[in-house]
This record gives C-alpha cells, structure tokens and sequence, in this order.
C-alpha cells in the first residue's frame, strides 16, 4: 500500500456539488502519508465551509477502506483561502518605457474642435520627422477612425508570454500609430458606461498596446474636468497637456478649469501651452482675409493670463471640416489651415524640449 495507490482510489470519491468532478482532479487533496497500515489523508476547503464536507471525509476513508481493508485511515481537514483577484487587467507600464513625450491634449467643454486639433497635430509632427501615436480616450464620443479614414479597421492582437497578457498592436496611416475604442465598437452603438468602467477600458486604450518607440505619444482626452481625467493622470505617466479653447468667452471660462485641474496640487503636471482653435474665419480662395467671428484674441489674453505659451491660432477653413469628415486630415496640405497645424507641431517639439 503506498501514497500513490491510495491517491488513485480516491479519485472515485466524486464532490456532488462540483459536477460530479473527484476530490484529486478539484485540488481538494493536500497531501497523503502512508505508514504502514497508518493512512493519513489531508483535504483542503475553501475559506466558506462546504456542506459536503463531513461527507467527504466519509467517503475517503470507505473508499481506501474497500480497497485495503487492513488499513487504520485518518482524514485531516483544512481551511484554505483562495487568493483575491484582481478587479479588471493587471496592466504595468511596459507599453510606454519608449515613449519620450506623453502628452494630453484637453478642452474644458466640448464643441473647440479639441480631437480636430489633436489629429492634425499628430500628423503635422510625424510630416516634421518625429515619431507618433495617437490614443483617442474620448470613450463616449470616439472620432479618430473617422477622421483618419480608419473606420472598419480592426487592430490585431498576439499573446506576449514575457508579459502573460494579449498585446493590441494599433493602426498606422498617415505615419501615425493610431488608437481608439472606435475600432471595438459599431460606429452607431452608444457605449453606456458608468466612470470606472470607462477607466478601465480608457487605460487598455493605453496600457495594452505596443506603441514602439514614439517621440511623442498624444491622449485625445474627454472635454471636461471629471473622474475620467483624475483616473487618467494618476494612473499613466503624462508628462503634462495642451488645452485647446475657441477664442468665445464662454469657452474660455471652462479653459480656466482645465488649467486649474492640471495646476491642482494632487495632479501637478505641466501645461506645454493653449491652442486657440477657430481663431479667425478664412475664405479658401482669399487666404488674406481674417473675420473673427469668435471674438479676437482670446486665447492669446489667456494664455497671458496663466503665463503659459499660446502655441498657435487655427482658422476656420472649410477644408477643415472637410478634410474630417473625408478621413484625410488637413495637416497633409500646404494651405493656410495646413500650415497652421506645422507651426503648432514645431512650438510644441520646442516647449517639450524644454522640459527635457
């Protein structure tokens, strides 16, 4: 009679609240000790007592018995608590040890144009040479596949085994590394998410993917102020944010929240400077020609106000609008609008400079 024979008849003692599954296959049998016709058999239990319990200490004992009817057998019961797990991914910052710049790109309400401008920076720095990506953690109303003209586009996934976890590999076009929950839901389908929810998927956005090397990293955030934006900058290392506002006063009475928000003392990160979109309205065929139907210079006021950097002024141009919805960015053209977004890459490459 040894240890292993006695292991084998007990895989006829079945759990009846298991599926009928055996005590050895369900893990329940901690340990047999055999010495000489002394059987001593030790089963573990779950933290919460199994009802079942003092009928399974009968069974082993009748089934070793049947078998070897000499034997003198001990059943030993323990209690063991099975570890925690952890709510959602247990995500690290593997993806983002290359990227040089994270940087969020922000509004205080929505309607600026904030993932406009966040689009073309991002293909206005690549055209100027540097290394880009792009998360769009606008959750509720994602845009990037649409005006990238990605729309449909599914990013491929593999197991990486070192990190024991999948890895999304995001879409390039335009010499950009794009990412966006656009691409795991339906264009029409309303993603109805309460705050921790939207987190989490915000931070896979982010985490999971296998960015490479970037210079610059750009999180297209959510207009406002909220739980979202307070789970974001705690839980990924940006480097700070650009906001963007119209120059229309009720636009920048919300800018002043979002640069408080960034200035808090429980989230301290930089501001690299304001945008202020929708500066000025510009006829395509008279390039000259500036109507500012927003008001003038508010963002400039503002930005002085803060002592921060007004990094540039983008003009209403049709093409804009156009280029958006066509999925062709107006950053690729060599026209006022385009220009516009070149000049915004190249002040805000200085000011990240800087803070190097």
């Amino acid at each position: 009679m040894t240890s292993e024979e006695i292991i084998k008849v007990l895989q006829e003692v079945e759990h009846p609240g298991n599926g009928d599954r055996n005590i050895v296959e369900l893990g329940m049998l901690e340990n047999v000790d055999v010495d000489g016709d002394k059987v001593t058999v030790s089963l573990v239990f779950p933290k919460h007592r199994d009802p079942l319990s003092e009928y399974l200490v009968g069974s082993c004992k009748a089934t070793i018995i049947r078998h070897f009817p000499q034997a003198q057998v001990e059943v030993k019961t323990s209690i063991k608590e099975a570890p925690k797990k952890k709510p959602g991914l247990d995500l690290g910052l593997e993806e983002l040890k290359n990227v040089r710049h994270l940087i969020g790109v922000a509004s205080g309400k929505g309607g600026v144009g904030k993932s406009t401008v966040a689009v073309n920076l991002a293909v206005a720095l690549a055209r100027e040479g540097y290394r880009v990506g792009l998360a769009d953690a606008d959750v509720y109303g994602p845009s990037v596949p649409k005006m990238t003209g990605t729309e449909g586009a599914v990013p491929d996934a593999f197991n990486d085994p070192e990190l024991g976890r999948d890895v999304i590999i995001p879409i390039e076009k335009y010499g950009v590394k794009w990412m966006s929950i656009g691409y795991f839901a339906k264009p029409e389908q309303a993603l109805i998410w309460r705050g921790p929810m939207a987190c989490n998927a915000l931070k896979q956005m982010i985490l999971q993917v296998r960015w490479g090397e970037l210079d610059f990293l750009l999180i297209d955030m959510p207009p406002g102020t909220g739980d979202i934006h307070i789970s974001l900058v705690h839980d990924i290392p940006f480097e700070g944010a650009v906001i963007v506002s119209t120059p229309q006063d009720v636009a920048l009475a919300d800018v002043e929240k979002g640069v408080n928000m960034f200035r808090n003392s429980s989230i301290d990160k930089k501001i690299f400077g304001l945008v202020e979109n929708m500066a000025w309205f510009t006829p395509e065929e008279l390039p000259q020609n500036r109507y500012y139907i927003f008001g003038k210079d508010g963002g400039a006021r503002m930005a002085a106000k803060y002592n921060i950097p007004l990094l540039g002024q983008i003009p209403i141009v049709q093409s804009i609008r156009e280029g958006g919805d066509n999925g062709e960015p107006v950053a690729l053209s060599s026209r006022p609008d385009g220009i516009a977004f070149a000049a915004l890459a190249a002040k805000l490459a200085e000011e990240a400079d800087k803070a190097d």
